[in-house]
């Protein structure tokens, strides 16, 4: 066992366990939440820098606590040609222990994906304070209202958000509908990418909305997908076994459709079937993350249940920002949150809300009627 894991739950973050979570939140992320690989750089360094990051479980919080999710808000494509800076990530922090006039106990990530996880590293690493090891999603989307603590009524404001310039900005918004729409605009002054801390939450709020243990998920997939070549394992199918997921497609990136519209990645994407699949199609859409995935206008699986796009060789995770004409991936699925496929849940995230034309089947569903791919 490693020493950063105690009865299978992350207690440390080292350099091997960002390595781990990087890889693990992308397969989470659903092609969002930021590039991996400038969340894990940004980490590495932090930690270098102040020391390994201390992780809590939600229960090992006190009520009363004050825990502050930071993220970044924005289109990934365009993160990865600005690279936020530290300061960046500190800024939101101050802002908010000043406006409540208190400090802050613990940061948690808002998302499980890609670079969001691996973004409060470097506030919690500066500050000295402990990373809460869950979120309020169970892998990424790409609007601020889409967390579980909407849905339990929680209230997100303050809300503050920053620039690398050192501009900063501290809303108070009526919900999270309302905080999407004015911290979007306000991002994309910000030139199309932020930082932001929203729905400062008591320990208490912790224990009860969000999703538990999501980051030690992420390592332990991590982890499964660098050691399946040393164990002689075929990376994907020890995924799929590990999360009790789907294999939906395997083929070749024939048409990319990519746009920054609005502050977000939009897009669709078509696959040609490779070996097996030869002569199918599948279409997946994506806004920032991957929602929808169909072959001949049948769906293969919706939002709110998780898509990653997996190299077929390596396993590892390809996100919206990354993908690339040629490229040969296995389409994978997950059962989501069963917090997102309550009434709620769906009407804030499911495919309606985004504009498809289509209903919510559980995967499960979906693939026992398709009888999975050959």
């Amino acid at each position: 066992m490693n020493n950063n894991m105690n009865n299978n739950k992350l207690t440390e973050l080292t350099e091997e366990a960002i390595q781990y979570i990087a890889v693990g939140a992308a397969v989470l992320g659903t092609g969002g939440g930021g590039d991996p690989h400038i969340g894990k750089l940004m980490a590495i360094e932090a930690i270098r820098k102040y020391g390994p990051v201390r992780v809590v479980s939600p229960d090992e919080l006190a009520d009363d606590d004050l825990v502050v999710p930071l993220s970044m808000i924005g289109a990934p494509t365009v993160m990865n040609e600005k690279i936020p800076s530290a300061m960046q990530m500190i800024k939101p922090l101050d802002l908010i222990e000043k406006e409540l006039g208190r400090k802050v106990n613990a940061i948690m990530p808002i998302e499980v994906g890609g670079g969001n996880s691996l973004v409060p590293v470097i506030a919690a690493a500066q500050r000295g304070i402990p990373l809460v090891d869950a979120d309020a999603m169970g892998r990424a989307f790409p609007e601020s209202q889409m967390v579980t603590f909407h849905l339990d009524g929680i209230d997100c404001s303050p809300i503050a958000m920053a620039d690398e310039r050192g501009n900063g900005a501290l809303l108070h918004a009526i919900d999270g509908v309302w905080e999407e729409r004015m911290a979007r605009a306000i991002t994309i002054q910000m030139g199309g990418s932020a930082s932001i801390c929203d729905y400062p939450v008591t320990g208490a709020q912790v224990k009860q909305s969000a999703i538990s243990h999501t980051l030690t998920l992420a390592y332990e997939i991590g982890k499964t997908l660098f050691e399946s070549k040393g164990l002689k394992q075929n990376p994907i199918d020890a995924l799929l076994k590990q999360l009790k997921g789907y294999a939906l497609f395997h083929g070749k990136a024939v048409e990319i459709r990519r746009r920054t519209e609005g502050g977000f990645t939009r897009g669709e994407a078509v696959f040609e079937g490779t070996d097996t699949l030869k002569g199918r199609t599948m279409r997946l859409f994506f806004q920032n993350e991957f929602l929808l995935a169909t072959e001949d206008g049948q769906s293969l699986a919706v939002t709110p249940d998780l898509i990653s796009l997996l190299d077929q060789d390596t396993g590892m995770p390809i996100t919206t920002e990354n993908l690339k004409y040629g490229a040969r991936v296995t389409a994978v699925g997950f059962p989501c949150d069963p917090k997102w496929r309550t009434a709620k849940g769906l009407e804030t995230v499911g495919p309606q809300y985004f504009g498809y034309d289509t209903p919510y089947i559980p995967i499960e569903e979906l693939a026992a009627k398709k009888g999975g791919i050959q």
